[in-house]
Parts: C-alpha cells; sequence; structure tokens
C-alpha cells in the first residue's frame, strides 16, 4: 500500500521485541507496492542493524513456508525471512501478521533496470525453481491450477454495474465511463479467455512450483548487484507458462525486446512452450489486474494516492502496444 496504515509504531516495535529480541532504534513506513493487504517498513535495530518487516493481512503460511524451502535447496536467488523466538516464520499481530526479512538495499525491476546478466540469472534461477522436488507435505499445502472462471466472473458483474450503479467518487465515475467505453474489447477477453481454460485441462501439462507473480515490482537488485525473487504471497502448482507469460508479456514493461527475453530464456535453459497456455495467463492476467483495480476504485472511496495511479493501470492494459495486444499476438501464433 502506498499510505501508511493507522497503526501505532510503538505497538509495533514492541512486538518485534517480544517476539524477534530486537530493540528498535528507527521505523519507517515504505510506500510500496499495490497491495493495499500488506504494509512495510524499515527496521532499524540500536546496533543498526535493517530488516524488512511486512504486515500481512489475509496471511497463508504457505508464502513463508515456500521461500524457505527455496532457500534450503540453494537457490540464491531466494530471501527467507527470519523466525520468531519460537521458531516460526511469521508472529501474530491483530489482524495482521508480522514477517521479518533482511534488508537489502537496491531497487526493484522497475527501478533499476536489468542487465543481460541479471535476465540470464532470472532465468537460471526460475529453471530451479520449476524443477525443484516439493516434499509431499509441503505440497498439500499448495494450491493447484483449476483454470477456475472466477475472475472472468467479476469482470462480467463489474460490466453490469457501471450500467446501473451511479458513483460519487470522481476516480470511480472516471473508472466506470471508461469500462463502458471499452465493454466489447473487454467482453471479447472474457470469452476468449473462458474457450483456453476449456480447452487446457485436458493437454499434457506438467503442474510446477510457480512464483504466479513476477512482475518487476517483485524483482529486486541489490545496490551490489544479486539479484532477489521476493513476495511469495501466491505460489501456485501450475504449468510452467503460469511464470513465463511474464517474460515478454507485456504486463509490467520490464521486457523490452526480443532479445531481453532471449537472455532469460539462456538462463532458463531449453524449454518447449505451450503457446494455449502462454495465451491463456496472458488474458486471464489482465482480467485479474482490471477486476482487482474494480474492486478498489467502485467498491470503496478508500485509497487516497492510491486511486489515481490505479485506474492509469486498468487504462494502460489498453494502449497500443501494451498488455492486451501482446496476449492476442500470442494467441494468434496457435
Amino acid at each position: 500500500m502506498l499510505e501508511k496504515p493507522d497503526i501505532s509504531e510503538e505497538l509495533i516495535t514492541s512486538h518485534l521485541q517480544e517476539e524477534y529480541g530486537l530493540h528498535i532504534a528507527q521505523l519507517t513506513f515504505l510506500p510500496l507496492g499495490a497491495d493495499q493487504d500488506s504494509a512495510v517498513y524499515r527496521v532499524v535495530t540500536d546496533n543498526r542493524t535493517a530488516y524488512f518487516l511486512k504486515l500481512r493481512k489475509n496471511f497463508d503460511e504457505i508464502i513463508v513456508r515456500v521461500p524457505l524451502f527455496l532457500r534450503s535447496e540453494g537457490i540464491q536467488e531466494i530471501i527467507a525471512p527470519f523466525e520468531t523466538k519460537s521458531k516460526q516464520g511469521w508472529a501474530d499481530f491483530g489482524e495482521y501478521k508480522i514477517i521479518l526479512y533482511p534488508f537489502i538495499e537496491g531497487k526493484d525491476g522497475f527501478d533499476k533496470e536489468l542487465t543481460d546478466q541479471h535476465r540470464r540469472i532470472l532465468g537460471a534461477a526460475f529453471k530451479e525453481i520449476h524443477t525443484a522436488q516439493i516434499p509431499s507435505e509441503l505440497k498439500k499445502l499448495i494450491k493447484k491450477e483449476t483454470f477456475s472462471s472466477g475472475w472472468r466472473e467479476d469482470m462480467n458483474s463489474y460490466q453490469a454495474q457501471v450500467e446501473t450503479k451511479t458513483f460519487n467518487d470522481p476516480t470511480a465515475v472516471k473508472l466506470a465511463e471508461f469500462i463502458k467505453s471499452k465493454q466489447n474489447e473487454i467482453s471479447r477477453l472474457i470469452k476468449r479467455t473462458k474457450q483456453l481454460a476449456s480447452e487446457l485441462p485436458s493437454k499434457p501439462l506438467e503442474l510446477v512450483l510457480c512464483h504466479s507473480d513476477i512482475h518487476g515490482g517483485n524483482i529486486l537488485i541489490s545496490d551490489t548487484g544479486e539479484l532477489y525473487i521476493v513476495d511469495w504471497d501466491d505460489p501456485i502448482l501450475a504449468p510452467k507458462e503460469r511464470d513465463l507469460m511474464f517474460i515478454g508479456g507485456g504486463i509490467d514493461g520490464i521486457w523490452k525486446s526480443e532479445r531481453e527475453e532471449a537472455m532469460f530464456y539462456e538462463g532458463y535453459g531449453k524449454v518447449e512452450i505451450n503457446i494455449a497456455a502462454l495465451a491463456y495467463y496472458r488474458y486471464e492476467r489482465i482480467i485479474e489486474d482490471l477486476v482487482v483495480i474494480c474492486e478498489q476504485l467502485l467498491l470503496t472511496e478508500e485509497g487516497g494516492a492510491d486511486r489515481e495511479r490505479s485506474y492509469g493501470w486498468f487504462a494502460s492494459n489498453f494502449e497500443t502496444g501494451s498488455s492486451i495486444e501482446i496476449a492476442d499476438k500470442t494467441d494468434k501464433l496457435l
């Protein structure tokens, strides 16, 4: 979230001392990310050690257990959380869970241009992730791909809502008008995604561990040049295309050329990509992003500075050369 939550800093620092034995000298809110269920802080202790603190609502332990497992497998591009005094990877904190990580000075993939070597390293890391042998106990806790119609149904609902409901908030009004102006295009996206979703379950697609959200904001480049894959908030057992659709998919703008994509696949290695799955995931992600923004802007008037930025993200999907056009080009390869 971009705006600081209404939580006492004294309460946060006392909880960190209780759970981690840390004596906090400084706590700084960081306005990062689009996730309204997460707030992040930079924590500095009295011995000048820095930590990255995440307060997370709607917590599932899998978001901690997966990176802990991957790090134990020797994948250096994973940042694992610290354990509490009770040897747990998180701590209870009212409606939130506290998760504490090392603080790595650096910039994300939106603010720092990835070098060719970074792209190769990212590719190699995802090959390791996709081929990791997940213990059966952990695998049972990770959700599996079902090609659910949920996001499509939600988008249909919002299309209907903007036709009948009156909005007071200026950003909501603007979004409602934009949705109405793009009704045919949005309906086409939903229809085509539904068609692909009905076909894919019969395909011989291996389910592997996927991050599911590898946009530029979840790639961290340290000040000393190391690359890390962060925010394991929604891991899933799915076809590898669930992750690979981001590479050149226009979701975040960090893959600007075929050459940059080629650097990723140099690291990833030889791979056979199912184009139908790739097209499906690109369409489905677009619809998911649209729905999430509708939830933010049409259901509430909260969010402050986040609201206008979210509207811009919604509209940008429909621009020339952006995500919808790229997904359509992928689909035409079938």
